[in-house]
């Protein structure tokens, strides 16, 4: 038998010398306790160097796909033009496949050749001479670290990691920054509540209270680069005024720190937003387009990464991030959400209740379609998803202009509406309707039942009559 192996360094097939202690597999671990009984069992039958660390890659990287590499292949063409009757033990099953149906080599995988090939790698130094244990571990690292990195698939120009850090820590800073600001606001407020009524913006409410400090201040305090003309007469207004408390130095210099961090964290998200947007450009430059870089990059940290957001269908990319009200809907009998992530996209937003659903399912598909041509294709181009967008805003176009027709027309057509005449009637007054007495229907009918009294007793007097 052959044996095929693979270093670091090299291809090395081994000839197996005494076949009959192989048929033991519990006990072969015996025969390679020492390096002189290893070569009592296996010898080295060929020898073939890598040049480089690539060729190392590519050799390694087509044996954990189960493929023929074009070095391994000649080598094992020597073999068969050599020993063609030797049989080829190989330890993965799929390349001893491949093996057997381009080079008709007879393979064989077993547990007596898994157990042989442990034996082998642990006697590697004695059965291979002039490799150092140092640069064998070396060389071990390098190659470990190139084919980690060829498993990732790592680029620096599409790692999704970074996104799904960014938008993260983007929530994260947005929920910090609203609960600075509003501390800091009612803190203040203690001091000059007016001044929250008067400016509503919350980063230049921040900056106005670190430049003036305390209230007293405003009236000699310039604050024209942060406030218009208007807005910082009325706060200079509202502090000579104002119904606040009396505050100390320390309190006001606490205060004016805080507005500080919240100036620095706004600066901050800034920087982080253009970031993720540079990112997401990069990374998924159709999906961008389609529902932009904010709710882009949810929907990638929601699904883990950018390849399993194309493994959804459409269907589940509209769902994503309404999981819980789904099952809800499902448990409950009702009806199931239309919309989860992607309904705070642009497109969604600016569409009519009544067909939010319809653009929001369309608009999944479509980018269902941008994801996976993201993920997959070589293109870096944002074509695709500009016109899956354009596609997207005339169908939306469509339904608005199918809803007007139905409130002035027939559907089908515009109304056709007369042309206006403007016809000028007097009125007058009409007092009937001023009179408190009862209505004359009433008096009718009063009269009628009275008639009808008095012709009972004569039809009596007439059958009296008869009688007689």
């Amino acid at each position: 038998k052959v044996i095929l192996n693979i270093v670091v360094c090299c291809f090395f097939p081994l000839q197996v010398l005494n076949e009959k202690k192989l048929q033991e597999v519990d006990s072969l671990w015996k025969e390679f306790e020492t390096p002189e009984k290893a070569n009592k069992i296996v010898k080295l039958k060929h020898f073939e160097k890598f040049q480089d660390t690539t060729e190392a890659l590519a050799a390694s990287t087509a044996l954990v796909e189960g493929k023929l590499s074009k070095n391994l292949k000649k080598i094992l063409k020597k073999i068969v033009a050599k020993d063609a009757h030797e049989q080829l033990a190989v330890a993965d099953a799929k390349l001893g496949g491949v093996i057997k149906d381009k080079l008709n080599l007879s393979c064989i995988h077993s547990p007596m050749v898994t157990e042989l090939m442990r034996g082998i790698r642990s006697q590697i130094e004695g059965l291979i001479t002039g490799l150092p244990s140092r640069e064998m571990a070396a060389m071990c690292l390098g190659l470990a670290h190139s084919l980690s990195r060829y498993k990732l698939k790592f680029s620096p120009d599409k790692v999704d990691t970074m996104i799904i850090q960014a938008i993260s820590l983007l929530d994260d800073l947005d929920k910090e920054l609203n609960n600075y600001i509003m501390r800091c606001r009612e803190w203040y407020g203690w001091h000059f509540p007016e001044l929250g009524k008067i400016i509503t913006d919350n980063l230049t409410y921040c900056k106005c209270v670190r430049k003036v400090g305390d209230r007293s201040n405003f009236a000699s305090s310039d604050v024209s680069d942060i406030l218009p003309e208007e807005i910082e007469e009325d706060v200079k207004a509202a502090a000579e005024i104002s119904m606040g408390t009396e505050v100390s130095e320390e309190d006001i210099n606490n205060i004016i720190h805080l507005c500080d961090q919240v100036i620095e964290i706004s600066e901050y998200r800034t920087q982080l937003y253009d970031y993720l947007k540079n990112r997401m450009m990069a990374i998924a430059p159709n999906l961008t387009v389609m529902v932009g870089e904010l709710v882009g990059a949810r929907l990638i940290a929601h699904a883990g990464s950018l390849l399993n957001l194309a493994k959804h269908p459409a269907s589940t990319v509209q769902l994503l991030g309404a999981e819980k009200a789904l099952f809800r809907a499902l448990k409950t009998k009702r009806d199931t959400p239309k919309f989860g992530l992607i309904y705070h996209a642009s497109l969604v937003g600016q569409t009519n209740t009544k067909n939010k659903g319809k653009i929001s399912r369309m608009l999944a598909a479509k980018t269902a379609l941008t994801i996976r041509y993201d993920a997959l294709g070589e293109n870096t181009s944002a074509e695709m998803g500009a016109e899956n967008r354009l596609k997207v805003e005339t169908r939306l176009r469509l339904l608005e202009e199918r809803g007007i027709r139905r409130i002035s027309g027939t559907g089908k057509a515009l109304a056709k509406t007369d042309k206006y005449q403007n016809k000028s009637e007097v009125k007058v007054f009409d007092p009937s309707g001023d009179s408190t007495l009862p209505v004359v229907s009433k008096k009718r009918k009063i009269q009628e039942v009275e008639e009808q009294d008095t012709e009972v007793p004569m039809k009596a007097k007439k059958f009296k009559a008869e009688m007689k």
